[in-house]
Parts: structure tokens; sequence; C-alpha cells
């Protein structure tokens, strides 16, 4: 299972790759919605062959390669075990990075092999100065939420009327999320979101948009 904030969708054209999107919820980079690829080598179920991490999207981030996007992850784990390492656990590491408030359980070698230097001495040394390139980035990835990868599968669409007749469906069906809705919903809707209450809220929907509309019947005028 994938860390929360964090979803992969496998490629179409290779099953050693997966495209992948982590959403930050607090913290400096808060708001911020990166996009990464996760490619298997060849030799993936062998013993210290690590999975490849590389975010599309620029991330400034002493743990992530200022030019390549890559992410060491020898850095977390030296040696890579088959059976005692997966890919949720880089997935864990890739999301554990932008919530890290500080290095000392690093080793000088692990510290050393940062792939942002400047970023990791930034941080240590002028924190005003990394909060503010930090900001840039996040903006920067913000604005490319709706730019597709190319061969990407996952793929971001503006709102339009659908989706927001889909959330108040929802809504209806399951009640609603935010403090100010949860005063007005049905007490009666489920909480619980199941994937047989969102196809019937569908099924709902459909049925009610191709009903026959019937005028109202006029009742007959009295005569004067």
């Amino acid at each position: 299972h994938c860390p929360g904030g964090v979803f992969i969708v496998p490629s179409l054209d290779d099953v050693r790759l997966f495209h992948g999107v982590i959403f930050i919820r607090r913290g400096v980079f808060t708001n911020a919605i990166f996009k990464f690829t996760l490619t298997c080598p060849p030799g993936y179920n062998d013993a210290n062959t690590h999975p490849k991490v590389v975010f599309s999207s620029y991330v400034y981030n002493p743990y992530v390669h200022p030019e390549t996007g890559e992410v060491d992850l020898k850095i977390p784990y030296p040696e890579w075990i088959p059976h005692k390492h997966f890919l949720v656990s880089a997935l864990t590491h890739i999301k554990k990075i932008f919530y890290i408030k500080d290095f000392s359980d690093l080793t000088e070698e692990a510290k050393k092999r940062m792939p942002n230097q400047e970023a990791y001495n930034k941080f240590l040394n002028d924190q005003e100065g990394y909060r503010r390139r930090v900001a840039e980035c996040v903006k920067e990835a913000q604005r490319s939420t709706y730019t597709s990868i190319p061969g990407s599968t996952l793929r971001f669409t503006e709102e339009d009327t659908s989706h927001q007749v889909m959330r108040d469906l929802l809504a209806e069906r399951f009640g609603a999320n935010d403090d100010e809705a949860n005063k007005s919903f049905d007490s009666s809707a489920s909480s619980v979101v199941t994937k047989e209450g969102v196809l019937e809220s569908i099924q709902h929907a459909r049925a009610k948009k191709s009903s026959p509309k019937t005028s109202p019947k006029l009742s007959p005028r009295t005569p004067r």
C-alpha cells in the first residue's frame, strides 16, 4: 500500500515503470504537488538492486538532484535487501524527505551523498533562504499541475461542472467532509464511502437524467 498522499499508476507500455504523484499536506512544502516516476531495473529482485525514483517536477530538496530530479535511495537504504525492502519502502522515503526537520540521524557519509548539497547547506545555515527557495519550488509545482508528462498514465484536468455535480452527489450519499458541511448534512447518510455506494450514486444520477420530464398539469380555470 502507498503511504498517505502518495499515488502510483502503472505504465501502459512498460511493466517496470510507474507514474506517481505526491501531495504535501503540511510543513514548508504544504500544498505542493510533485510528480515522479518509479522504475524497477531488470535485476530488481537481486540484492543491492535499488529501484529508481525521479521527480519530473522541479523539487528543491537536499535529497533530490537539482538537475536530474533523481532521489538517491542508497542514503536511506545503503543495502537493498529483496526480502526486506519493497517499492513501498522507496515511496515511504520520498514522502519522508518533505517532512524532515533535521539531519542529525544521518551518518557523515550519508550527508556527503546528499544530491543537492546547496540545498542541504542552506537548510543548515540559512533557514529563511531555504524556505524562500522551497516556496518558489511549491509555486512552480502548482503552476505545472495540469501539464501532462508525455507518456504518463497519470493525468490532471481542470475542474468542470461534472466534477462539482459528482461531489454534490457523493456528499448527499455519504455526508460532507468539511466541518461546516457536517453541521447540515443528512444524519441518515452513511459516512463510509464504498465502491457500491459510489456506483449506486452514479446510476441514480443517470436514471434521474434520462427520466422523461413531465409538464405540470394546469387546473381548469373557472369561467367568470
